[in-house]
């Protein structure tokens, strides 16, 4: 028997592990001087600071990060385009998937207004936030009636899955390392100091930014190095 659908306007990402930190970008970044020494190196505020406004990435390539996240499967796909990763992600054919669903919370914009390039996203009425939960509660429901009642008469996972909505919730491991990162979030989140303004789906940005909150742990001084140069990609 599968549970009940429920409904949510959240995404959850959790570190799951992490190898290196500000020290091990200092370490990649001196081997080119000391060799083997470089191991020895303690961190330094001024060699971070100016790897970072001379887009010298490679060291920053020695930190790694591991994330678990659940996000509907939209954000899955659209964060997997990025092909700087190596992800894992559950799986419709070997087990029955769990009836959890995404709707937008009330302040989430709406409405685009402009065309394909040139649009800005603006927020939507009282009636029109009605018009979508309830669509997608009954769109939900329907697809996940159908799913129920061709599991229970015994019609394999990986056939019932078809009929399941792209905002059912999915959960995969993410790795990366965090040269790989900072491109993610320069292009995934909306930013006062980035000198090349993004405009991402909502969805994925809330991953952004509990990812972000992660980076800004681990490595502090790489952190504040990178929004001081405009959260480039390098």
């Amino acid at each position: 028997m599968t549970s009940s659908p429920a409904f949510r306007s959240d995404v959850s990402v959790s570190l799951i592990d992490s190898m290196g930190g500000d020290q091990r970008l200092v370490q990649a970044a001196r081997v080119s001087t000391k060799g083997a020494e470089s191991v020895e190196s303690a961190e330094s505020a001024g060699l971070i600071l100016y790897l970072m406004r001379n887009r010298h990435a490679s060291p920053v390539e020695h930190t790694v990060m591991t994330f678990l996240v659940e996000a509907p499967i939209f954000v899955a796909r659209e964060f997997m385009r990025h092909r700087i990763a190596s992800y894992n992600e559950e799986s419709g054919r070997y087990r029955t998937l769990r009836p959890s669903f995404y709707i937008p919370a009330r302040d989430r914009k709406l409405t685009q207004i402009g065309k394909v390039g040139e649009y800005r996203f603006e927020p939507g009425t009282e009636e029109q936030h009605d018009l979508v939960e309830k669509a997608q509660e009954r769109a939900y429901l329907a697809a996940w009636s159908a799913y129920t009642e061709m599991l229970e008469a015994g019609i394999a996972r990986e056939v019932a899955r078809m009929v399941l909505p792209v905002g059912l919730f999915t959960s995969f491991y993410v790795t990366m390392n965090v040269r790989s990162l900072m491109n993610f979030l320069s292009l995934r989140t909306i930013h006062p100091e980035a000198d090349d303004p993004s405009t991402p789906q909502r969805e994925i940005e809330m991953v952004a930014e509990q990812m972000e909150e992660s980076f800004a742990e681990i490595m502090p001084i790489t952190y504040t190095a990178w929004n001081e140069f405009g959260r480039r990609s390098i």
